[in-house]
Formats: structure tokens, C-alpha cells, sequence
């Protein structure tokens, strides 16, 4: 396992770690994630100023409630840019022409943001106005990452493949002290509502969707998991919705559910 470490790291400590965040975020971690296990739950030991792991799963289950969004935090991995797998993007705007009116979408992996920015600024130039009635719902299990995503500002080099067209529209350059770095133009992040959400637990939403966004989400999930999110997806979707996917995610086990129309894109078939 470990040698050398700070703390003492057994690997009963990464078999308890591994069960704790599958029964709390359905996330099934491999066994290949033991290091990055270790390197991440230690800067927990030290800001609560524990001496070993045993101490630090005894305090996990004494003080579940407080520690278990740190817990989470600190194992889920945020990978994310602007127009990641800009194909999605494109067929987003098709499907805004071919299905125009009132939308709905979620956006269930919202990261630090740059995904439901993503989708709010393909919805902006579509209709050509920012106050078109599409709600974009942004969620993550992450919260930290939230707060990132609810400030809206970001290093220049996180937006260099940005065309100068749309950094002119939707962000603004930072001048002195935040030189360096952009923030979305309110308007765009007011097209934004950002929620945590652990997929595991109730989700609160009380009206259908049109589209979900859920990429590289399911591959943290074992077959189980997975199904049992897409079913509870597709009832809280309206009638020939869309569902966009990861480009290494296979959903051939719910053709059930959904179908394919595009690369990792599916249409609901309820």
C-alpha cells in the first residue's frame, strides 16, 4: 500500500474508505485509487489535527453529518473546460431549433462551472438574448466546487480556446488585482441555478426536463447504480427528452430507457 507516510495507512483504512463513500455517493472507487485516496484524506487528518486514519474513520462516523460533505469533497474529481466535447454543444443548438419554446435542463455534474456557462452561453446565441425562458438547473455533490462555480471568475488560460467573439459577449477582463482573470457577464450567470445534489439522495426538482446533461457521472457508478439513476431520470423527463452523455460512457444496458441519436447523445423513449 503506503511506505514512508506521514500517517499510518493500512488496507483494511482503504477498504472501510472505499465501502463509506459507495453507501454515501454510490461512487465505486477502483483499486488503483489507493494513493489518491491516501493524498487527499490526509489533508482532512491535518486540518483536524488527527494523528491516523483509524482516529479520522472513528470521527467520520461519530460526526457523520458535519464531515460528510468534506469526505465526499475530498474523493470526487473535478475535470472539467469551456465547450468540453464541443459536439454536445452543436447538437444542443440543433435541438433549441428543431424543439423552439419554454426549456428545461440540468445540468447534473455542474463542476466548477464551466459546463452550465457552457450551455447558458449556447442558449444566449441561439435566441440571440439572454432572458429567453430556458431554466438551466447546475448541480454537483461537490459543494466547494459550487462556490467556484456561483463566483464566475476564471483564469484567462482556462478560456484560450474561447473565440474572441464570445469572450467579448459573456465575459469581462479582470483589471488590477484581477488581472489575469475573467468573470462571466451577470446576465449569463443569472441564466445559472446552482444546487447541491448527491444523485443518491431525493433530488428537488418539481418540474420535468427537456434536456440532462449528465457526462463522465456514470463511470464513477457501478451497472447497479447507473441503471437506477437513468430509471429515476426518466420519469422526471418530458416525452422524447434529451440525455447527454460522456464520451467513455456505454449505455447499452438501458435501451430500455433511452436511445441513441448523435455521439453520446439519447433520446428518452418514455
Amino acid at each position: 500500500m503506503q511506505s514512508a507516510n506521514e500517517f499510518e495507512y493500512r488496507p483494511e483504512h482503504f477498504q472501510q474508505i472505499k465501502a463509506k463513500v459507495y453507501q454515501l455517493a454510490g461512487i465505486k472507487l477502483s483499486d488503483t485509487k489507493d494513493s489518491m485516496v491516501y493524498s487527499r484524506l490526509a489533508r482532512r487528518l491535518r486540518a483536524l489535527k488527527l494523528t491516523s486514519f483509524d482516529q479520522y474513520l472513528h470521527y467520520l462516523d461519530s460526526h457523520l453529518q458535519q464531515e460528510q460533505q468534506e469526505f465526499i469533497n475530498s474523493l470526487t474529481t473535478n475535470l472539467t473546460s469551456f465547450f468540453r466535447e464541443a459536439h454536445h454543444f452543436d447538437h444542443l443548438a440543433q435541438y433549441l431549433k428543431t424543439y423552439p419554446g419554454e426549456k428545461r435542463i440540468w445540468c447534473a455534474a455542474a463542476s466548477t462551472g464551466e459546463e452550465p456557462y457552457s450551455i447558458a452561453m449556447t442558449v444566449a446565441e441561439h435566441y440571440g438574448r439572454f432572458d429567453y425562458p430556458v431554466k438551466i438547473i447546475a448541480s454537483d455533490i461537490d459543494s466547494q466546487v459550487l462556490t467556484k462555480a456561483k463566483q464566475a471568475v476564471y483564469s484567462i488560460d482556462r478560456l484560450e480556446n474561447m473565440s474572441a467573439a464570445r469572450l467579448k459577449q459573456f465575459f469581462w477582463r479582470g483589471k488590477g488585482k484581477m488581472q489575469g482573470q475573467a468573470r462571466v457577464v451577470p446576465e449569463l450567470s443569472n441564466m445559472v441555478e446552482f444546487q447541491t445534489i448527491n444523485l443518491l439522495h431525493e433530488w428537488p426538482h418539481k418540474k420535468p426536463f427537456d434536456i440532462i446533461f449528465c457526462r463522465n457521472v456514470m463511470i464513477y457508478f457501478d451497472r447497479p447504480t447507473q441503471l437506477r439513476l437513468l430509471e429515476r431520470m426518466a420519469k422526471i423527463v418530458k416525452p422524447g427528452a434529451y440525455y447527454f452523455a460522456g464520451h467513455s460512457e456505454n449505455l447499452a444496458m438501458a435501451r430500455h430507457l433511452m436511445l441513441p441519436v448523435g455521439k453520446t447523445v439519447y433520446r428518452f423513449v418514455n
